[in-house]
Formats: C-alpha cells, sequence, structure tokens
C-alpha cells in the first residue's frame, strides 16, 4: 500500500523544495517519470528500462506516484492483464526539472564504471 506523506505545521521559506522532493523522492522516482515524458508506457517495459529495480520495488513507486496524483494507470480487460502508465498533467509539470536534473547530471555526475565480468 502507498504510504501517506502530508505536509503539516508552518511552512518555512525552503517548504515548496521539501514539498516537491517528496513526492519525487525514491530511488527510481525520478528515473520513471523521466522514462514517461517520452510517452505511454508498460510495466514491463519500464522494468526492462530499469535493469536494476526489482518488480516489488517498481510497483510501490508506481502506486505512491499514482496516489499522489503523478501518473495514470490504465488497466485494460484482456489476458494476460495490460497495464500501461503516463504521465498526468501534475507529472507533466515536472519536465523542465527533470530536464534540468539530467543536463546537471550529464555536466557533472561522475563516469559510471562498466560492469565487471566475473570470470
Amino acid at each position: 500500500m502507498a504510504r501517506t506523506r502530508r505536509h503539516q505545521g508552518a511552512c518555512s521559506p525552503g517548504c515548496a523544495v521539501e514539498a516537491t522532493l517528496r513526492l519525487i523522492d525514491g530511488k527510481w522516482k525520478g528515473v520513471i517519470l523521466y522514462h514517461l515524458l517520452d510517452g505511454t508506457l508498460r510495466f514491463t517495459e519500464i522494468r526492462r528500462r530499469l535493469t536494476s529495480v526489482t518488480q516489488r520495488m517498481l510497483t510501490n513507486q508506481l502506486r505512491e506516484m499514482e496516489a499522489d496524483g503523478l501518473i495514470a494507470r490504465t488497466v485494460y480487460a484482456v489476458v494476460p492483464p495490460k497495464v500501461e502508465y503516463s504521465l498526468t498533467a501534475r507529472g507533466r509539470s515536472l519536465e523542465p526539472i527533470l530536464l534540468a536534473l539530467k543536463s546537471w547530471g550529464d555536466l557533472h555526475a561522475p563516469p559510471t564504471e562498466p560492469a565487471m565480468d566475473a570470470a
């Protein structure tokens, strides 16, 4: 079940930043949102793009973002089940932030080392 995260109390000058980060917190949320910028994806397509994520973690992150109104989940009554995820208008409004994060990462993130094959 998705956790409920609500801010209570007085708002400090940085609380808007805190609120935004609370919505996209989690190891995979930003990456999922970034991939959904290109359009609707099925669960398996998202999982293929995020090779290190477990099915349980992906499911939890998607549920939380759906509960927060960032993504829409569409279930089709077919066999096998077909589920698609897309950005809502609220999620789409994060596009400039996600693109800025990508640009910053392209310039400043350390390069990742290639995986070492076990002999």
